[in-house]
């Protein structure tokens, strides 16, 4: 099937023009021009505006666009979210976390995946076409993705969804992932791709809708804007998400600086700008530049944001009466909008847009499970590996699997995910790998002692099935509209209500059944949903959260089988509803069984880190401290205490300090939040089907000590390019089976300024596996009197050797590479002395080293004589 599209694709240029031929010759009678694909884009969207009222223009401009049935125009959703993969519109292919995908170093990859999800995204719309279910959130064709934010401080909850700290890096995976999305068709876009937020946003995420980013003008031409220009210039997005915060008291929403002088006038981008959510609103309510909604709608169109998420544009109404803005002036954004509708193939006939051939049941395809675990694969970070500990061998008889991530599903999926048909956990992983090893798997201990690692409640544990009653209201008021047996509860309404005739909000559902508990002891039950829950088990109330209360209970049970009531409701317009009754056995002697255990065993495994739970979105979700949780390194110390190897395995979506695991553990591997077959991808490294190559997107600093205030957007002592202090892993890092040997760098001794470079070096797999190497290439300016980077990344490629094999590896820099800004913040590339290196990591870092690659330098002169 995916060799079937990507044919398409690759044939789509023809296509096209011998569709538009034959519509040519054939000429339908359109009733209006806007119909018509053989004129411009330009004069379709002109006739479409004209024929609109003020309202209904306004009205196209929030996200939930309705319907024109007097040009039959369909109403449309422009919020859909793809960052890795599809996500809140039922099942779909999970590729690992952003992050994670970069620590690929593999941008090439990344563009496939890319390409994946849009080819999900068409399915999941041509679904949608065929179901009449138009209008709907997340079934669109305007992808709020990538989030290309600068990953400046690991404290930050959302830097798992970004491609690290870098802004070369992260300009590259940016232009792949816009590529991907928006397809190599010369006429209709494949997917719309939405740069965000745009622009210096990066925590804290408590302060979001009131901070005003402050940056020296260095800092934002040189650390915050860079990816941001890529994505437009060499990306060609069609469109960008603003950022909630202000930028140098301007908001970002409407800021003429950021949307007009840069993105426009500067960089040519010739798309629309849609808000943040309620970024529109944020203007008057808590930045309070402006009083009402309309002053602040007016604003933000004539700063340059034409499409609102949120429905603070529907005071512009308002706004033209009180002449705060003009009808021409807001049709300047609605024509952006209907070309973006018009580029999508919209309002084309079905059969000339090729996308439309794309089946609508061609997403969770086995090729597309395919990548997402050859994407997890590349994505691991073997960051410590004394003795050859790894990889384990397959004739280990008795493992001990241990750790709050080990049987843990969630970690998977990160945030802004979808729903996968199936996942594959680090327990499973190692159980498919080993299946006649003994196997013993033991939860060890929670995240932290304040967050417990729940696990849901298997279907195994209701006996007779969960009689599930659904209501078209919010107080389980009436005859239930819909009863049905669940097998478990563990839901996720995203598109779809729990029965045919229940919408995804605004309902309430009883459930009831029994429970039964194997072991008598003490548990730890939880609820996670949204809006509200209540629990009674055996007729007492447990858990009340009608809609505020707790949403955890510790409680001593019986063994046998109990009684349990689970009442819930959902309220309007919730943007994604969810309910998992969950459970953790608590065990005070566990401890002690731990130690016992790994006694026993040959190996332990010790799947532990942070979860999308303790970082993320909004609110307090920014992390207080970059370490390893203080309750995971007690138990590994106790774990270490038995004396048998412990193999680490770490999943996050930031940095996390593990000095202590990385002076006492013999193996550490980074493994990110890997996606739907993230377990298969673990078990591939620990057992040597799969040889690690993937680098740090970040930093990992020793101490909280080593990070300024997160509020501090200054790039002094941030990131590889300015800290000056020892790391514990730095960017670029990461070890292989393998050993790679470099030789011959060829760099020339001078070149004139303006002239490109060419640079040349063999690397050799000295090892005896086959593996990639991650060949990086920085540059050093020794231009003095500047404020620059200590060297910063301009190319990389990865690259497969086998065991012995030897290639020429090389690179072009570009003028670009060599220039700088100056103190009137002109970039200029001029006379001077630099070092390019060339390797497998930076060159010259403090801390730890890489053993199994290495790097080669060389000075260059840039001269003004021929």
């Amino acid at each position: 099937m995916i060799f079937k599209i990507k044919l398409l694709c690759c044939g789509s240029i023809l296509a096209s023009l011998i569709s538009l031929n034959t519509y040519a010759q054939n000429k339908p009678n359109y009733k209006y021009n806007f119909q018509n694909p053989n004129l411009s884009v330009e004069e379709r969207v002109n006739d479409l505006v004209s024929h609109l009222t003020l309202e209904q223009k306004i009205a196209q401009m929030c996200n939930g666009a309705p319907g024109i049935d007097s040009l039959g125009i369909l109403p449309y959703n422009w919020w859909s979210e793809g960052l890795h993969g599809i996500c809140r519109s039922g099942i779909a292919t999970v590729f690992p976390q952003a992050i994670g995908l970069s620590a690929t170093w593999n941008d090439g990859l990344h563009q496939r995946v890319a390409d994946i999800i849009s080819s999900e995204f068409r399915a999941k719309y041509n679904e949608a076409l065929q179901n009449k279910e138009y209008g709907q959130r997340y079934k669109g064709l305007t992808i709020w993705s990538p989030n290309i934010n600068i990953f400046r401080d690991p404290r930050w909850g959302r830097g798992q969804e970004t491609y690290g700290e870098d802004p070369y890096l992260t300009g590259r995976f940016g232009v792949a992932f816009v590529k991907g999305l928006q397809g190599d068709n010369p006429t209709y876009l494949k997917t719309v791709a939405t740069p965000k937020h745009y622009a210096v946003h990066s925590g804290p995420e408590a302060l979001r809708h009131v901070f005003d980013a402050q940056t020296s003008a260095r800092d934002f031409w040189d650390t915050y804007a860079p990816a941001f220009e890529a994505c437009i210039k060499e990306g060609k997005a069609w469109s960008v998400m603003s950022a909630y915060n202000r930028y140098m008291g301007e908001a970002a929403t409407a800021s003429p600086f950021l949307l007009q002088d840069v993105l426009r006038d500067k960089w040519g981008f010739k798309g629309y700008v849609v808000s943040d959510c309620d970024g529109v609103a944020d203007i008057y309510k808590t930045h309070k530049l402006v009083a009402t909604a309309e002053e602040a709608s007016a604003l933000a169109v004539k700063g340059g944001c034409d499409l609102n998420c949120g429905n603070t544009y529907k005071s512009l109404t308002t706004a033209v009466e009180k002449g705060l803005i003009t009808e021409k002036e807001i049709d300047i954004s609605v024509k952006r909008l209907f070309t973006a509708r018009i580029k999508l193939g919209m309002f084309d006939p079905t059969d000339l847009v090729p996308y439309n051939k794309i089946p609508a049941n061609a997403y969770d395809l086995p090729e597309h499970r395919k990548l997402a675990l050859e994407s997890a694969r590349q994505s691991m970070v073997l960051l410590k590996n004394n003795d050859h500990t790894l990889p384990l061998s397959k004739n280990t008889k008795n493992i001990l699997v241990v750790g709050p991530n080990a049987n843990a599903y969630e970690v998977l999926l990160g945030n802004y995910n979808g729903i996968p048909s199936s996942m594959v956990n680090v327990l499973d992983g190692i159980k498919k790998k080993m299946p006649r090893a003994n196997i013993t798997y033991l939860p060890g201990c929670d995240y932290t002692s304040n967050v417990i690692s729940f696990n849901t409640i298997p279907a195994s544990a209701f006996k007779g099935g969960i009689k599930a009653e659904y209501f078209q209201n919010q107080v389980l008021k009436g005859t239930p509209k819909a009863i049905k047996t669940e097998k478990d509860i563990d839901f996720n309404y995203t598109t779809n209500g729990p029965a045919d005739n229940i919408t995804n909000d605004n309902f309430s559902a009883r459930f009831t059944g029994q429970l039964f508990v194997e072991s008598e002891g003490d548990y730890n039950l939880g609820i996670l949903g949204e809006t509200g829950f209540r629990l009674f088990l055996d007729d007492v109330l447990i858990i009340d959260h009608w809609p505020k209360g707790g949403t955890k209970k510790k409680i001593s049970l019986k063994k046998g089988l109990h009684n349990f009531k689970l009442e819930y409701f959902v309220t309007e317009n919730v943007d994604f509803a969810e309910l998992h009754f969950q459970w953790a056995r608590v065990n005070p002697s566990l401890m002690n069984e731990l130690v016992e255990a790994a006694r026993k065993n040959d190996v332990v495994v010790f799947a532990g880190g942070i979860s999308p739970q303790m970082e993320g979105e909004g609110g307090t979700n920014d992390r207080k401290s970059i370490l390893l949780p203080e309750l995971q390194t007690e138990t590994l110390k106790k774990l270490h205490s038995a004396g048998k190897p412990i193999v680490l395995v770490l999943m996050s979506g930031s940095a996390l300090t593990v000095n202590w695991e990385n002076a006492n553990l013999p193996a550490i591997l980074q493994a990110w939040y890997p996606g739907e077959e993230g377990g298969t991808a673990v078990a591939d490294v620990l057992f040597g089907d799969y040889n690690p190559a993937g680098r740090m997107p970040v930093t990992v600093y020793k101490s909280d000590k080593d990070l300024p205030d997160i509020t501090d957007y200054n790039m002094k002592g941030r990131t590889y390019r300015y800290f000056e202090g020892e790391t514990l892993y730095p960017f670029g890092y990461g070890l292989s089976y393998s050993n790679f040997t470099y030789s011959n760098l060829s760099i020339p001794k001078t070149a004139k300024v303006g002239a490109e470079v060419t640079v040349t070096i063999e690397v050799q797999n000295t090892g005896k596996v086959a593996g990639d190497e991650v060949v990086q290439v920085y540059i050093k300016d020794f231009t003095p009197s500047l404020v620059l980077p200590i060297h910063s990344l301009q190319q990389f490629r990865r690259v497969h050797l086998k065991a012995g094999e030897k290639q020429k590896v090389s690179f072009v820099l570009t003028p670009k590479s060599f220039s700088h800004l100056t103190k009137d913040v002109v970039r200029v590339t001029e006379r001077g002395s630099f070092e390019i290196a060339v390797g497998g990591q930076q060159p010259n870092v403090k801390g730890t080293t890489s053993r199994t690659t290495q790097v080669l330098s060389q000075k260059l002169e840039l001269t003004t004589k021929n």
